[in-house]
């Protein structure tokens, strides 16, 4: 079974005081004390965001490690993540990742890891990455569209409702033709596929929400579907 747990906002970097997106995932992975991998490559493997996903992960119950690209644990790159049950991508400036992923040959093997059963995760750089499309500001002023590994049928949109800026760009792009139909996500949502269907929508917030945007041709209308969000805090 091919999960991708993918976060608009929140988790360990967002909201420390707020676990519920984070147990999610470690739930998922169906193992006592799973073995879980943050790769922090968008944010040029932050110190600060390190450090933040071990002061959250070492109270759980897993076996957390990190995959540094500048700094590599070992020549076996694929070894060290076959070896895992969850993969947790951090945010950060998306081109760069997928860039980097490329040279190492990282984006093949993240894609055998999810047809091996790895729960694979990740929040705005690391949510956008699975798809065919996500809307960025990797380039640097303003939200483009740009193109990601395709694991997951097309675009998506993180941060909907953080950035003032995110819904209009998104709406537009979608308008113009840029960018595909998708899927956008406010902070605090995690979208759960399972094979490349979406099968959860939890959120960490109570009004927090996902939404399907699409085109619709006969109207030449953006039209904006509200999906069912299931708020974790009720469970």
């Amino acid at each position: 079974m091919r999960q991708i747990i993918a976060l608009g906002g929140g988790g360990f970097s967002m909201e420390p005081d707020n676990p519920l997106l984070d147990l999610y995932i470690l739930k998922q992975a169906k193992k006592t004390t799973p073995k879980i991998c943050f790769i922090p490559t968008a944010s040029g493997d932050s110190d600060h965001y390190i450090s933040r996903y071990y002061n959250f992960f070492n109270k759980q119950n897993c076996k957390p490690s990190h995959l540094s690209l500048f700094k590599p644990p070992t020549r076996d790159l694929e070894g060290f993540i076959l070896e895992k049950d969850i993969i947790y991508v951090g945010g950060g400036n998306t081109r760069n990742l997928l860039v980097l992923w490329k040279e190492w040959g990282l984006d093949n093997i993240l894609r055998k890891a999810w047809n091996q059963g790895i729960v694979l995760a990740g929040i705005s750089a690391g949510s956008i990455c699975w798809f065919e499309e996500g809307v960025t500001d990797s380039f640097g002023e303003g939200l483009e569209p740009i193109k990601c590994l395709g694991f997951l049928k097309g675009s998506n949109c993180p941060h909907y409702d953080g950035e003032s800026d995110r819904r209009p760009s998104y709406h537009k792009l979608i308008y113009s033709g840029d960018i595909q139909a998708g899927i956008a996500a406010d902070d605090g949502v995690a979208i759960h596929y399972i094979e490349q269907n979406i099968s959860n929508i939890v959120s960490s917030r109570p009004k927090a929400k996902a939404y399907k945007v699409y085109l619709d041709n006969k109207v030449m209308k953006v039209i904006e579907e509200e999906l069912q969000t299931n708020f974790l805090g009720s469970c």
